[in-house]
């Protein structure tokens, strides 16, 4: 072979040859250390998720108890040793709601008053508990004793110890909290408290709960930490730094998958360097964007809500505090906090599954009225949104079109849902404090709830000085209620429509404050039900009340009765050892509650409201349809009356007579009686008598009296008294 035909050879073959193998030998030891890397930073994030989940669930398992054990009731029943209660409310309702595996609740003395443990295959004994729980009962023990009050905060609102540990041959959390009073009330010895114990095992369920919920391959619980290269593991920590076992899984390995994929590429760059690296380029584009995709789903998925997609608190929170710390003189931001109005109705009245579309639909909306915003979910039906390079009037802006898009119809399953929401806002220039800037936006929120909900209002420094008088207002409030010397009751006449006689009355509660005179009922049996005070109010009225219909023997009385007064367990003694106390006839009381509570299927309220009304009370729905309810719905309603909101009658001589005269008329063939409320003029009386209503009630007939000037009216009635 010539020279020629030599460099020929080489140029065609070798040097081809050559330089395909150094390339490929330098990719393929590029791919191998890529995809290690990847490996090792995707395990390391699958490790981290783990340690997450159990610190979460460690966390969530006491926040849970103190839903039961922060509570008047559960202070007071566990003192009377109603085991019955114990089991309903800190024993299978614990497993049933939060998924807890045991609950026990001890005495003072550290001996079990009531036990409770999940059926499972693996039998657990008492002393099996003991060992476990004794030594945190123990220390929390001494912290009551001392009066500890470290790591009490507005979220977590007692104090308590846990631990990881074993529960016989299983591993769990194990979680210790006090049973303490909600109001301060009942008066506890420190170290005296009765205690809640709360187990949640980490093997079996949870294990596979995990492994389901975040994709990991062949999760399982294990005593000793796996010896092959195959499985990663996360050590579950007891408070002492000892493990108690390990939590392992397959690791997911993107690295390997394309490592495995690009294989095939590097063989055929080997064979023809140009089109192989063509190939191998566009391969490792493919992969390194699939690998990108990957990083940014899971990136995404940890930071937006499952529901709406939306930003959850702990991103909107990184991103707030990262563009305000960034921000420069110039830029102004403006944090918005929603909350939505009549939310709780929609879930109690249509279910949750029905909720949860509402609060995608409000989410989508929220997108289209603020597509350049960062809008966050950070509650049940709270959002957030940041808004950048805003002033006064574009943030007034934005607030009347989330109020006003909010408050339109939403169509759901047929349904026709109507909502609305409170804004709050806050506006900045240059950079500031994150913490302080969302407070303001808290501040303003509550402003616009106070405002009557549906509305918004902006932070203006105005705002704490009214925050100060709402604190204030309830240190007065509930001074006022100890010594029940400014609460009273004012009534309301309620006249026939037909023979124009007072046929009943409306008792209503009134407070009469010594500096600022009389407060409005909008303004305190809000606070009065925040606060915890509104069944004090309610027994007040009603004794009045009372006292009222023993001094007129033939006039009926209504009284309104809030949810939480209704869903009270000893709602319906009150009332009716009221009535037996001033020897009066129960079918002379009338109460009225919400639709939401006449439609809501709670289980208190349907047996409070059964119970009443088998003793003879009667019971009506105020403000009717302002709600949900539909006529076939309100056919299977235990109601007495029917009280027409004043929204219909002010248009009562046009577009809501039609909708007036349709509830006149399903009230009749049910069989119930009307009333009409906020009646004005003279035309709205005579078009509500034409429809046949009952009973008519508002400023045209009477502004309510007190109870020494009803009694005049009565009395100077001739008592012409019809029965309602």
């Amino acid at each position: 072979m010539n020279r020629q035909a030599r460099s020929r050879w080489v140029l065609k073959w070798v040097l081809p040859a050559a330089t395909s193998l150094i390339i490929g030998c330098v990719l393929f030891g590029t791919l191998q250390w890529s995809a290690a890397q990847t490996d090792m930073v995707a395990e390391a994030r699958q490790r981290d998720l783990v340690r997450l989940i159990v610190s979460k669930m460690q966390a969530s398992v006491a926040h849970d108890q103190e839903s039961a054990t922060v509570w008047d009731d559960a202070v007071r029943k566990t003192d009377a040793r109603d085991v019955e209660w114990l089991r309903s409310n800190l024993g299978e309702w614990m497993q049933t709601y939060f998924g807890h595996d045991v609950a026990v609740v001890l005495s003072s003395d550290r001996n079990p008053i009531y036990e409770f443990i999940a059926p499972s295959d693996n039998a657990l004994t008492p002393d099996d508990l003991r060992v476990a729980y004794v030594p945190l009962a123990d220390a929390l023990q001494k912290r009551l004793a001392t009066s500890d009050t470290e790591g009490v905060t507005d979220r977590v609102l007692s104090i308590g110890e846990s631990d990881l540990t074993y529960i016989g041959r299983r591993p769990a959390v194990v979680s210790v909290k006090p049973i303490v009073s909600d109001t301060g009330d009942i008066e506890q010895l420190p170290g005296e408290q009765n205690l809640h114990v709360a187990v949640r095992f980490l093997d079996q369920s949870f294990v596979s709960e995990i492994g389901k919920d975040y994709q990991f391959t062949e999760m399982q619980f294990s005593a000793d930490a796996p010896t092959d290269a195959e499985h990663s593991f996360v050590p579950l920590m007891s408070r002492s730094g000892a493990a108690i076992g390990y939590f392992t899984w397959r690791p997911f390995r993107p690295g390997a998958s394309m490592m495995e994929a690009t294989l095939p590429a590097v063989g055929l760059a080997a064979v023809a360097i140009f089109v192989a690296a063509s190939l191998f380029g566009r391969a490792i584009w493919r992969r390194s964007a699939r690998l990108a995709s990957s990083r940014a789903e899971l990136q995404h998925l940890a930071s937006r809500d499952p529901l709406t997609g939306l930003s959850n608190r702990a991103h909107f929170s990184t991103e707030l505090a990262a563009r305000l710390g960034a921000a420069s003189q110039d830029q102004s931001y403006c944090v918005l906090f929603i909350d939505l109005d009549r939310f709780k109705a929609v879930n109690d009245t249509f279910g949750h599954p029905t909720g949860d579309k509402l609060i995608s639909l409000v989410a989508q909306r929220m997108n289209e009225i603020m597509p350049a915003a960062l809008i966050g979910r950070i509650g049940g039906d709270e959002f957030t949104v940041l808004l950048e390079e805003v002033d006064g009037q574009v943030a007034d802006a934005a607030c009347a079109r989330i109020v006003q898009r909010l408050r339109e119809p939403f169509e759901i399953d047929g349904a026709h849902i109507v909502i609305g929401a409170s804004v709050g806002a806050a506006l900045v220039a240059g950079r500031a404090d994150p913490s302080e800037l969302t407070r303001q936006a808290d501040i303003a929120l509550y402003h616009a709830k106070a405002a009557g909900r549906n509305t918004f209002a902006i932070f203006g420094n105005h705002m704490d000085e009214l925050l100060r008088r709402r604190r204030k207002l309830e240190q007065d409030l509930r001074l006022a209620l100890e010594t029940r010397s400014q609460v009273e009751a004012f009534y309301q006449p309620v006249y026939s429509a037909e023979h124009k006689g007072l046929s009943s009355m409306e008792a209503l509660a009134r407070w009469k404050h010594p500096e600022e005179g009389f407060i409005a009922p909008d303004i305190f049996i809000p606070i009065a039900e925040e606060i915890g005070l509104i069944q004090e109010v309610g027994a007040i009225v009603l004794e009045d009340a009372c006292g009222v219909m023993a001094d007129l023997p033939s006039i009926c009385m209504a009284i309104n009765a809030s949810a939480l007064e209704l869903c009270s367990d000893g709602y319906p003694l009150r009332v009716l050892s009221r009535l037996a106390k001033w020897n009066i006839d129960p079918r002379r009381l009338e109460i009225e509650i919400t639709e939401s509570l006449a439609l809501g299927g709670e289980g208190h309220s349907d047996r409070n409201i059964a119970t009443l009304r088998n003793a003879g009370v009667r019971i009506a729905i105020d403000d009717f349809g302002t709600g949900y309810s539909t006529f076939s719905r309100v056919q299977n309603l235990m109601i007495d009356r029917i009280k027409i909101d004043k929204s219909f009658i002010d248009a009562v001589q046009g577009e809501s007579r039609p909708l007036i005269e349709a509830m006149i008329s399903m009230a009749r063939a049910k069989g119930l009686k009307t009333t009409a409320e906020g009646v004005e003029t003279d035309e709205q009386s005579d078009a509500l008598v034409a429809l046949g209503c009952d009973s008519l009630q508002g400023f045209l007939i009477s502004r309510p009296l007190s109870r020494a000037a009803i009694i005049d009216l009565y009395n100077g009635s001739g008592k012409r008294i019809f029965t309602a």
